[in-house]
């Protein structure tokens, strides 16, 4: 079935639910990125980088994704009435329904996230398309477009808050977080959390960064967006945490999931992946004293 509506969302307008009684003493704001047509965080990086195309005179973007990004850059070329070609791996996610349903050719390829990137690589270049992939030609537009959802909290807060708390695959919101942060003059600690094990921002903290065996990671339906061999912001992710003075940290499925089902009983309702930020906070409170206004991002598919 096709999305009910490809109409943009502005970043600003995504809720930012105050919460006070998941820590004692502390306020949790929810920045729900959830609420968009894609329902994927990552839709206002694929409208930036269809922005750009279009202003360029070019008619295909071609990406990579685990399912995500290619349902967010589906919704934003449909919405533009850019042609899309989104590559996935075989097996994964929704196997390419949402995109198809939005007007997207779909091609699936057999491995994980990292091969569904290289094989759209090599499309792009052979179509002549816009190569729209996180680590592409187009990485900057992609880390702007990011980049809104501080916009949005600055906009909404006004002050700064004691911690910034993201959900980590490829580890690119952190780094279009940590840009934006710098820009605006805030010093926000971001604080990544991912897979044990399954993500070598997680294993290669606080570094030097190093990729894992693309055999040694472990994907399940609840941690799939987390999964990464090789994080293709691995390395700006590490720096950009450590200059920050956040940390990483680890959620397993159990506790995506009970983050998953706390957020429900406020009204927000993120994927098990989508609610790692908030597993981690809870991990972390258990173990060390937090206080401040803390921001937890909610991601979608």
């Amino acid at each position: 079935m096709p999305p009910a509506s490809t109409a943009p969302v502005d970043p600003a307008t995504t809720p930012l639910i105050a919460v006070d009684d998941l820590l004692p003493g502390v306020r949790v704001f929810l920045k729900d990125e959830t609420r968009y047509a894609s329902g994927s965080h990552k839709e206002p990086a694929a409208r930036a980088v269809v922005a750009r195309a279009v202003a360029e005179g070019r008619d295909r973007v071609v990406v990579g994704s685990c399912g995500s990004y290619g349902r967010a850059m589906a919704t934003a070329c449909a919405a533009a009435g850019l042609r899309c070609t989104v590559v996935l791996p075989a097996g994964w996610g929704d196997g390419g329904a949402f995109a198809e349903a939005a007007g997207s050719d779909v091609h699936l390829v057999p491995g994980g996230y990292e091969d569904a990137v290289a094989a759209s690589h090599r499309l792009a270049d052979a179509d002549g398309a816009v190569d729209g992939n996180v680590d592409g030609p187009y990485k900057d537009v992609v880390l702007e477009g990011h980049g809104h959802v501080v916009h949005a909290l600055h906009e909404v807060l006004g002050t700064a808050p004691a911690a910034l708390w993201i959900p980590v695959g490829n580890g690119t919101t952190i780094v279009a977080a940590h840009r934006r942060l710098r820009a605006l003059g805030w010093s926000v600690p971001l604080h990544g959390v991912g897979s044990p094990g399954n993500n070598p921002i997680l294993t290669s903290w606080p570094g030097p960064y190093r990729t894992l065996r693309s055999d040694a990671v472990v994907t399940t339906e609840h941690n799939e967006p987390l999964v990464n061999w090789h994080a293709l912001h691995g390395p700006e992710a590490l720096a950009a945490i450590a200059d920050s003075g956040g940390a990483v940290h680890a959620a397993d499925d159990d506790a995506l999931l009970a983050a998953q089902d706390r957020l429900a009983g406020h009204g927000a309702h993120a994927t098990a992946a989508g609610s790692a930020a908030l597993a981690g906070l809870l991990a972390h409170a258990r173990t060390a004293p937090v206080t401040g206004n803390q921001i937890v991002l909610l991601t979608g598919r």
